[in-house]
């Protein structure tokens, strides 16, 4: 996590007072972990007290505790049974295994336990549990995998935060941001989801929140909005990246407006490559670039669809033909593409050349 997101991921936890803990049942713990274990911390820590000074220093912190110049952090070692993931929480929990955790869990049977705490919100009402994770759902998934795994007695380390659910979303969001095991488009429906829940629909007041451009929320937005037969096209939905992704968002919306033939021929070339994908499982699969190739292709005649698009080396959309006929040639250049300005221009004259061959060229 970058200074500029931990600073962030601070300040939102200062806004928030902390929860006092309550006792809860146990299973399998350690006669040292038969109650939840309270690790009190206090920030800004005051300097080493001098000798004969230690009953006037602790009275003094405690003046200021409760007079609110210092806000007490209570940490708990929880049982990771009686403690569920919040639903909010942007990560595919079903992704979660020993193989992409392998180095979480090596980091935590190295160190004798997990050293960098969760943080969780009690819940109330429940019968089995007692918190939820808003952020450090993977440390809970190794912890849990630990304890059916020979380590019955680790315990998962969380700091307990009285929370709203827009509050919980943003520390979620902020500690999610910068997981490559978190693809843009599971964030990116997550943020769908919270425009309503928590922002009433205004993506301004929402970028604000989160402190991100309006520009690259609306992509994000925009993008989360494919319909499930077009994801139902790519292998995997973290195959949806933003870069990649966002000019074909832009084409399938335009036509879900007012384009009801290309809307058919994007349904079928749909159609087409979720059964042609299914056919390839555990064998390989069409990768996301020839995914979107197809796709920004359909509806457009055989002769002219490998003039369509023209993708970069990272597989972005960077140059499209919108149109060939008598009148001309438009051409798309999409931006965020990464192509630089020689590579364009020289898709541009290959796109010319393919036109040419099929006999759909410029007349001069």
């Amino acid at each position: 996590m970058s200074k500029r997101q931990s600073d962030y991921l601070s300040a939102l936890l200062a806004e928030a007072p902390a929860a006092a803990p309550a006792p809860f049942p146990v299973q399998e713990a350690s006669p040292a972990a038969q109650a939840p274990s309270q690790v009190p911390s206090q920030a800004p820590a005051s300097a080493p007290a001098k000798p004969g000074m230690t009953l006037l220093a602790r009275e003094s912190a405690l003046a200021r505790v409760a007079a609110g110049e210092v806000k007490q952090v209570t940490q708990l070692l929880l049982d990771p049974a009686r403690v569920r993931i919040w639903p909010g929480n942007p990560r595919h929990q079903a992704s979660l295994n020993e193989d992409n955790c392998r180095d979480l869990i090596d980091a935590i049977l190295a160190e004798n336990g997990q050293k960098v705490p969760a943080i969780v919100r009690r819940v109330s009402g429940e019968a089995e549990f007692d918190y939820e994770v808003i952020a450090g759902s993977r440390r809970h998934w190794a912890i849990s995998w630990l304890r059916a795994n020979h380590y019955p007695d680790m315990m998962f380390l969380a700091q307990v935060h009285a929370l709203d659910d827009e509050a919980a979303f943003r520390i979620s969001d902020i500690e999610n941001r910068a997981r490559k095991d978190v693809s843009d488009f599971e964030r990116a429906r997550i943020y769908l989801k919270a425009l309503d829940d928590h922002y009433g629909g205004r993506q301004a007041r929402m970028a604000e929140r989160l402190r991100l451009s309006k520009g690259w929320l609306s992509k994000m937005l925009s993008v989360a909005a494919l319909p499930g037969w077009i994801v139902d096209a790519f292998a995997s939905p973290a195959d949806i990246q933003l870069k990649t992704c966002y000019p074909l968002a832009q084409r399938v919306h335009a036509a879900q407006k007012d384009d009801a033939d290309l809307l058919r021929a994007l349904k079928a070339e749909a159609r087409d490559l979720h059964k042609a994908q299914g056919q390839y499982e555990g064998q390989g699969v069409i990768p996301a670039a020839e995914v979107i190739r197809r796709l920004m292709s359909a509806g457009v005649d055989e002769a002219g669809r490998e003039a369509l698009v023209t993708l970069d080396k990272g597989g972005r959309a960077a140059l499209s033909v919108v149109s060939a006929n008598r009148n001309g040639v438009s051409v798309r250049l999409h931006a965020g593409s990464g192509a630089t300005p020689q590579e364009l221009a020289d898709m541009l004259r290959r796109a010319l050349e393919d036109l040419d061959g099929q006999g759909r060229g410029l007349r001069f």
